[in-house]
Order: C-alpha cells, then sequence, then structure tokens
C-alpha cells in the first residue's frame, strides 16, 4: 500500500543538534540511492522508504490545510528553516535536501563554494502593484520616493534577496553605492524593524510580514513606508546537487516539486485560510495582520516555462557581479530543467 503524505516535523534546535552525525553521510544517510547523472532523466517515482528533508514550512501549512498531502506518495521530514542563511546552513550540514528561498541565496550559495540547482520556480501575477517587500524609512527620516534614497543610511544583506533590491532601487533611482551608506547587516527575524526603530539606519527593506507591525508600532513617532518601484517576486526551491545525484532523492523531489506547485496555487486560490493556518497558527500574527500579508502579497503564478523567469535572474546576476564584483556566472546553469516538465505536468493536469 503506498504510503500517503507520511510526514514528521524537525525543530530547527533538533536538526542542528544532530546536524553534525547527518553530515558523516552523504545525501542524508545511510542507504543512499543509486548514483544518478545530472544529465540524465530522472527517474520515474522513488522506492519504499525514500525520506525527503524539506525546508519549506508555508508549503507544509499549505499542504496539511488543503488536504492535498494526501497525494504526496513520499515520506517528508518537515524542517522549519526559511531564509537564506539558515537554509545554506543546513545544506552544509546535510541536514536538508531541498529549501524555499528567493532567488538571491541560490547564488550566493554557488559564490561560497556550495553547488547547487534550482528545481522550482515562482512568481506574483501582479508584482506591480503586490511587491514582496516594501522600503521602511526610519521615524523622522523625510524619504518619500526612491530619488530621496541619496545619503540616507540603508541596511544591505549582500547574500539574500534584500541586498538585491538595494541594488535595484538605487539603480533605478539613478543612484550608486557612493550614493549612500550601506550598513551591511543580516536580515534575520526583525533585525532590520529593530534597526530603523533605533535609528541606526534610516531606510531598510521589510517583508510583508514585518511591514505592519513596524507601522503599528512606530508610526506615531512618524515612521513610513514606501514601494520599491522594482520588480522583487522570485521565488524558488533550490538543492545541493549531490542530492540530485542521488537517483531516489532526485525521484522524490520531482514528486514534490509537483505536489508544491499545487499547493501554491491552492494559496493563491484560498488566501483566507491559508492567512489563518499559516501567518495565524504558525507565525502568530494577528487575523488582522495576516490578512493584510495575503492582501499585500497578492497571487502566486507557477510558470510552466522558466524562459523568462531566468533571463530576469541573469538580469539580477549581471548587476551583484557589477556592483559586487562577483564572478560572472550563466545562471541558466543553475536551473535543472529535468523538473520544468515534471512542474508543468502537474500544474495543466491540475
Amino acid at each position: 500500500m503506498p504510503r500517503r503524505g507520511r510526514t514528521r516535523t524537525l525543530t530547527r534546535a533538533a536538526l542542528l543538534a544532530t546536524a553534525g552525525l547527518m553530515a558523516l553521510s552523504a545525501c542524508g544517510g545511510e542507504g543512499a540511492g543509486p548514483r544518478l547523472e545530472l544529465s540524465a532523466a530522472l527517474p520515474d517515482s522513488p522506492p519504499d522508504g525514500t525520506v525527503l528533508r524539506v525546508g519549506d514550512p508555508a508549503t507544509q501549512v499549505a499542504l496539511e490545510t488543503s488536504g492535498l498531502i494526501d497525494d504526496l506518495d513520499i515520506e517528508v521530514e518537515w524542517a522549519n528553516i526559511t531564509g537564506g542563511p539558515k537554509t545554506l546552513e543546513a545544506f552544509r550540514a546535510d541536514a536538508i535536501d531541498i529549501g524555499s528561498v528567493a532567488d538571491i541565496p541560490p547564488l550566493f550559495a554557488h559564490w561560497t563554494g556550495t553547488d547547487v540547482r534550482i528545481v522550482a520556480a515562482r512568481e506574483t501575477v501582479d508584482p506591480a502593484e503586490h511587491p514582496t517587500y516594501e522600503l521602511g524609512v526610519a521615524p523622522g527620516v523625510d524619504v518619500t520616493s526612491i530619488e530621496d534614497l541619496k545619503g540616507k543610511k540603508i541596511a544591505y544583506s549582500p547574500g539574500q534577496a534584500q541586498g538585491a533590491l538595494v541594488l535595484n532601487v538605487l539603480r533605478e533611482a539613478g543612484l550608486t553605492q557612493d550614493d549612500v551608506e550601506l550598513v551591511e547587516m543580516q536580515s534575520v527575524d526583525d533585525a532590520f524593524s529593530v534597526a530603523l526603530a533605533g535609528k541606526q539606519v534610516d531606510v531598510a527593506p521589510l517583508g510583508q510580514t514585518l511591514v505592519k507591525t513596524y507601522l503599528a508600532k512606530y508610526e506615531r513617532d512618524g515612521a513610513t513606508t514606501i514601494q520599491p518601484g522594482v520588480r522583487d517576486d522570485a521565488w524558488t526551491l533550490y538543492t545541493p546537487t549531490t542530492v540530485l545525484e542521488d537517483a531516489d532523492k532526485a525521484a522524490a523531489i520531482k514528486e514534490y516539486v509537483a505536489a508544491w506547485a499545487k499547493a501554491q496555487q491552492w494559496i493563491s486560490d484560498n488566501p483566507d485560510e491559508f492567512a489563518e493556518a499559516y501567518y495565524v497558527d504558525h507565525e502568530g500574527l494577528t487575523p488582522e495582520d495576516a490578512q493584510y500579508v495575503v492582501d499585500a502579497l497578492g497571487e502566486f503564478t507557477v510558470p510552466t516555462s522558466w524562459d523568462e523567469f531566468i533571463a530576469r535572474h541573469q538580469e539580477t546576476v549581471d548587476t551583484l557581479v557589477k556592483e559586487q564584483d562577483q564572478e560572472p556566472l550563466e545562471v541558466e546553469t543553475l536551473y535543472d530543467r529535468r523538473y520544468e516538465k515534471a512542474i508543468a505536468d502537474a500544474v495543466e493536469g491540475s
């Protein structure tokens, strides 16, 4: 009898406590599958007993809430890990097989010596009206347009999507790094909003989960936000190439990305239910703040052709090469397009 969405959730603390043991064996421990060349066709399905370790809590909630998890015929160990730095840390500890991040973390994984591939992509239906980030402005600072960023201190996280956003905004405003003061820090938890409130920086990119709470706390003191004016909606699933070289894991990822694609569509079609299940129950937001976030982010779409998505990603790469002196990269080499068809089949067949 096939397994139906059998899952187990690992907390980050438990995950990292066992990371040393897990790192002793490649591709997720004993019983690794046959070696699969990256150019070979994906197996149809993984054998019984294959476990996929996933850092993607939003999709976990969407699958469980929607009931789509019953269609997932692989065993999943869920890790409550999000964001580029934590996901890369988990990859390097051989603690997860696949993670959910924006488009910048896979680039920095590559540039810092971890060989990875992107296996899924997501974007926003109307990115101009529904930016992923807004630019938070510290209380008392006069910034009403991106041109006003000149001379300001801006929070900057080079290895995260927020860092690329800052560079793209400066380019859009006709400014360079020399026109502002970039204050380097990681955007973890509410670090950027705390830096804004303490006036350590004048401006910082804030994800929509933080915008409402930031304004609720500090708008009375003069805090504001402005739109970034550039596209910032790219989202990916990525994995170490060592995982894809394990035939069993590669087949499990094929099943997972198909379920992931359906989950993204369910999120778009059921924003109120997702807001309650994920942002309220899982993330601890108030119902009002959760509703604000899903309204702000808008609807998602999973492209069945990656050509335009990759072309936009290359533009971002070229910006980082120029502004951060990174090594030139043909970004398409980071995409495993074998999964493009698996996703297209799932989306078009749903």
